[in-house]
Formats: C-alpha cells, sequence, structure tokens
C-alpha cells in the first residue's frame, strides 16, 4: 500500500475537510485539499441534536468528498467526527446517513483522541521542534488544550468551549470572555493539580484550525489563502488584540467587505474565536502564537498511514459509491 494515495476527512462543527495524500518518510504530500465550512453545529439542540439544515448542508460535503475519492481512485479513507456529533443525539441516525449514501464509516472521536491526532498533525508541519508545546485547537463545538514534550503528550483536554457553541449561545463578547475564563481557570486548576501548568507557560504555543488560520491570514492580508503563508506564520497578542479591535465595531457583512483575509463563513465566528484565543494567552501569559495549517487532518492521514504500514483494520470506501 505504500505510494498509494490515501485519503482523510474531519468532519468538524463547522468545518468539512478532505485530504488526498500520500505520507513518504513521515513527510505528508498532498494531492487534493477540500473545504466546506458546513456549520454542523449551527442550530444544534441537546434534545434533537443536530438541526436539519446542518445535517443536509454536510451529508451534501460528505457525498461530494466521496467524488473526489472515487474520482482519484482512492481506496483507503479514514474519516472522523468531533463534537457536534459526538455530543448529538441524532448523532448515530447522522453517521450510518453518510454511510448508506457515500460508503464511508465516520469514526466519532474523543476529545481525547482529537487532541493527540491534532498534535500528531502539526508536528508533521512544524519548522522547529520546541522542547515543550502547547497546541491549541479552536473548533466549533470544542477547543482542545494538549501540552506535550516532543512527541510525548503531557496532558490533554477538550473543552466545551467552540466558535459556533459561543456564538450561538452568548449574546455578547462580554458573555462570551466570562464563559471563557470560567472554563480555563478551571482548566489551568487541573493542569496545576497535574503538576504540567508551570511547563505550559514556558511552552511554544501553537494554534490550529479556522480560528489561528484565520488570524494569520488577516495578519498578513492575503486576498488568496496559500498555506505554506499560514504555517508557522507567528503572530504577537498585541496584533491579535489590534485585530479585534478592527473586527468587534463591524457588522459580520462590514468584516467581510473591509478584513483583508477573512474567509466567508467566518464573519460572524471570528470574534468568539479572537476572544478565546486573547484569554487563553493572557491566562497562561503566552505573548506569541504560532500558526499551524497542519492538524487533526493530517493526524488522521498519519493514522491511516500507520495502520496500513501495520496491516491493521481500516475503514473502507465500497467500490460501488458514487
Amino acid at each position: 500500500m505504500r505510494g498509494e494515495l490515501i485519503a482523510a476527512i474531519d468532519l468538524g462543527t463547522n468545518t468539512a475537510r478532505l485530504l488526498i495524500g500520500r505520507v513518504e518518510e513521515g513527510t505528508i504530500c498532498r494531492e487534493l485539499v477540500m473545504r466546506r465550512i458546513t456549520r454542523l453545529g449551527g442550530g444544534f439542540c441537546r434534545q434533537e441534536g443536530i438541526a436539519v439544515a446542518a445535517w443536509e448542508r454536510s451529508l451534501a460535503a460528505m457525498q461530494e468528498f466521496a467524488a473526489a475519492i472515487k474520482t482519484n481512485g482512492v481506496k483507503q479513507v479514514m474519516a472522523v467526527a468531533t463534537s457536534a456529533v459526538r455530543d448529538a443525539a441524532n448523532g448515530a441516525d447522522f453517521c450510518e446517513a453518510v454511510r448508506s449514501s457515500t460508503g464511508i464509516g465516520l469514526e466519532v472521536i474523543s476529545g481525547k483522541r482529537e487532541g493527540e491526532l491534532t498534535l500528531r498533525g502539526v508536528l508533521s508541519g512544524l519548522d522547529r521542534m520546541p522542547e515543550y508545546l502547547l497546541v491549541f485547537d479552536v473548533g466549533g463545538g470544542s477547543t482542545e488544550y494538549t501540552l506535550a514534550r516532543g512527541g510525548e503528550v503531557l496532558f490533554s483536554k477538550s473543552l466545551p468551549l467552540g466558535v459556533v457553541r459561543l456564538t450561538e449561545g452568548k449574546g455578547s463578547p462580554a458573555a462570551m470572555e466570562e464563559k471563557v475564563d470560567r472554563e480555563l481557570l478551571k482548566l489551568m486548576e487541573e493542569m496545576r493539580g497535574a503538576g504540567v501548568l508551570h511547563l505550559a507557560g514556558g511552552a511554544e504555543m501553537v494554534g490550529t484550525a479556522g480560528t489561528a488560520t484565520s488570524l494569520a491570514a488577516i495578519s498578513q492580508q492575503l486576498t488568496d489563502y496559500d498555506y505554506r503563508k499560514i504555517n508557522n506564520h507567528v503572530i504577537t497578542l498585541e496584533e491579535i488584540e489590534a485585530i479585534f479591535a478592527r473586527l468587534l465595531p463591524l457588522t459580520p457583512e462590514e468584516r467581510l467587505k473591509r478584513i483583508a483575509g477573512l474567509e466567508k463563513g467566518r464573519e460572524d465566528l471570528i470574534v468568539a474565536g479572537t476572544i478565546l484565543t486573547m484569554r487563553t494567552m493572557s491566562l497562561f501569559g503566552i505573548h506569541r502564537l504560532k500558526v499551524s495549517d497542519f492538524s487533526l487532518l493530517e493526524g488522521v492521514l498519519m493514522a491511516l498511514n500507520d495502520s496500513l504500514d501495520d496491516e491493521c483494520k481500516t475503514v473502507l470506501l465500497r467500490p460501488e459509491s458514487s
């Protein structure tokens, strides 16, 4: 199997992503990357779970991904779903709808597993390996904090802080900040109890996923997204605070028109994500953020490649699927 194209899918609370590529000597060679903002967690209801419109948008994206997988002749696929499906009362039904429609089996992963795979992905694209690394992964429904030394996880925690959850659940930036601080103080207390809080404060912080990459794109005023310019870009807390000051007074529509680098579909979510980033950096005493375009998606691809090398069972796309 080595050398053949394989595929990874990350179905997140806000964004669905597909990566088709190869892993050669520990390096990911990208053949095709697709991203669709489906807002799977939009309109989420604790009693009913995934909303009808969000279900349809996300299923359409998965069908599009399945077609691309078939076109590229890929037979080995690993697909994971995170917070929205993990928390949804109808999550199992959604996974079955995806399987019956596309032939793709979605693995609903825990927050801990999400953090581990994200670390693996981040490390695959990092330009320099610091002694201690704090990976900060802001999602739509949850945010993962993973402290590592080298490739070894020292501490990992998933918090119920996501940009969709905060934006739809809190009415103002002040309410968002209050919720973020409450959860972060509990996280820091847990890290203190585990004896790793002092390590986190001295670690290099790497942010991944849409908030971090959006801040890097805005920092560079990128009108066309280029992952090579985003990956390993460093942005300071002072600059993030300046970006926030520009974003906050504007309506979502005005942000799209006036803020170069902001992707359509993130114009309302960027406020919550920026608050979460600023408060994390401030509370941990960290003043610079390195941005990674590599994340859970790349970690999933590498995990799939490992399983093929080890001749383990993998998630297969049915040959007859369209």
